[in-house]
């Protein structure tokens, strides 16, 4: 006897018409869930953004068109005084020449010393792993300790330097009191710091390259400086595209390592935009000339973002 209670292959039973209504009426419901998903991800992350960058850089702007000290409410507008100011100093143009100088050797000595690090020690061989740690710790080291440590280091009479020279019975220079070698210390200890960082992100790109492609170059004959060179580095271009704009970017933002060593001295020959906007807007209590520092490097900072990404990222 045939049963009588509707089952999901009876043609006309309930459950396969529940489906397709309960299909109609959700119909669209996965892509407005997407979008309500996104927002609750964003909005925290757009409200921290909003509080902690973009007010502070709508306040910065609007400072810059006063003559302020920081305290109370400023009052006394002088308009483009401040950034006339600003382009007529000196100090800040030897600033500025600096910030070109770090991104200069940030491109043609970190990133291709980075890069050779990364083939010789990406490679699976005995202590590849402790030399990757060892390059890497630099890095993690604070600012201001590892400048501290180079402080040290440095010091021609008590530091490490001093010994070096003592070994040979010679004098040993105090560079960071010269003018005309202690920028030149802070580029040494600039890329000391950062060059392990690249050469981690050029490992993982190298390690994201296809066995394969390697071992068919080997199998052509290809020696191992052909496949670094014609293989390698060229599949490395959207890795070192993204290297060069974290360079540029921090070589733009340097400060930390400039306090410890040299507070931007000697007579102000060290210092770069960010620490001129400290000494000379903030130490001196003239926030509005500050602000005006650091709406400047603002714009660099945005023009260049930007603009590379807009160039030379636009298909990464």
């Amino acid at each position: 006897m045939p049963s009588t209670i509707p089952t999901a292959a009876s043609g006309n039973g309930w459950l396969p018409k529940a489906a397709a209504f309960w299909r109609r009426a959700n119909a669209g419901h996965g892509a407005s869930d997407k979008y309500v998903t996104a927002a609750l991800f964003l909005i925290p992350g757009l409200a921290l953004f909003t509080l902690f960058v973009m007010l502070p850089m709508i306040e910065a702007g609007y400072y810059s068109f006063f003559n302020w000290n920081g305290y109370g409410t400023p009052t006394d507008f002088v308009g483009l005084r401040n950034y006339e100011q600003l382009i007529g100093q000196k100090i800040f143009h030897s600033a500025l020449w600096n910030n070109v100088l770090v991104i200069a050797v940030s491109l043609l000595v970190q990133l291709p010393l980075a890069m050779t690090m990364a083939l010789i020690v990406a490679e699976k061989m005995p202590g590849s792993y402790l030399f990757r740690t060892i390059f890497f710790l630099p890095y993690i080291l604070a600012e201001i300790a590892a400048g501290l440590i180079w402080k040290f280091i440095y010091d021609g009479e008590n530091g490490l330097i001093a010994a070096i020279f003592g070994w040979f019975g010679a004098q040993a220079p105090f560079l960071l009191a010269s003018r005309e070698w202690a920028f030149s210390a802070i580029l040494v200890v600039l890329v000391w710091k950062y060059f392990g960082w690249h050469m981690m992100i050029f490992i993982a790109g190298i390690q994201n390259i296809s066995e394969e492609v390697v071992e068919a170059a080997r199998m052509d004959g290809a020696t191992r400086r052909q496949i670094n060179w014609y293989v390698k580095i060229p599949l490395l271009l959207p890795t070192i595209r993204l290297s060069v704009f974290f360079s540029v970017l921090g070589s733009l933002q340097l400060f930390d390592l400039i306090i410890p060593l040299t507070g931007g001295g000697p007579a102000n020959s060290s210092h770069s935009v960010v620490s001129y906007l400290y000494y000379f807007g903030m130490g001196r209590m003239r926030i509005g000339y500050g602000s005006a520092v650091g709406v400047i490097l603002f714009i660099l900072c945005v023009v260049f973002a930007f603009t590379y990404r807009r160039t030379l990222m636009r298909h990464d």
